[in-house]
C-alpha cells in the first residue's frame, strides 16, 4: 500500500488500490490468471473502492466531488450485479455473499 504524508496536515494519506491489492482480487474473484475483465472482478474491485471512499468520507464530510464519485461507482456496481443476476443468478449469489452485499 502506497503511503503519502501531507504536508499541510501532517497526517498519513493511503492510496485506493495499488497493483498488489489488484492483483490479488483478481486473483481471489477471477475465473482464470488473467482474468481482469469478468464481471465478478469488476464488482469486487468497485467494492473495494466504494469500502475506501466510504472511510475516506468519513473523515473528509466537506469532499463533494469524491462523494460524487461513490455515487457513481455505487450505480456501476448496481449495474453489473443487475446485469449479473439476469444471466447466471448462481454467480450472482456467489459474488454477492462473498462479498457482503445486502442486493
Amino acid at each position: 500500500m502506497l503511503r503519502l504524508r501531507s504536508q499541510n496536515t501532517n497526517q498519513e494519506v493511503i492510496m485506493a488500490l495499488d497493483q498488489a491489492k489488484k492483483q490479488e482480487i483478481v486473483a481471489k474473484y477471477g475465473r482464470g490468471e488473467n482474468d481482469t475483465g469478468s464481471t465478478e472482478v469488476q464488482v469486487a474491485l468497485i467494492t473495494e473502492r466504494i469500502t475506501y471512499l466510504t472511510e475516506h468520507l468519513k473523515t473528509n464530510k466537506k469532499d463533494h466531488s469524491s462523494r460524487l464519485g461513490l455515487l457513481k461507482l455505487v450505480g456501476q456496481r448496481r449495474r453489473l450485479m443487475r446485469y449479473l443476476k439476469k444471466t447466471d443468478f448462481a454467480r450472482y449469489n456467489t459474488i454477492k455473499e462473498a462479498l457482503g452485499l445486502r442486493n
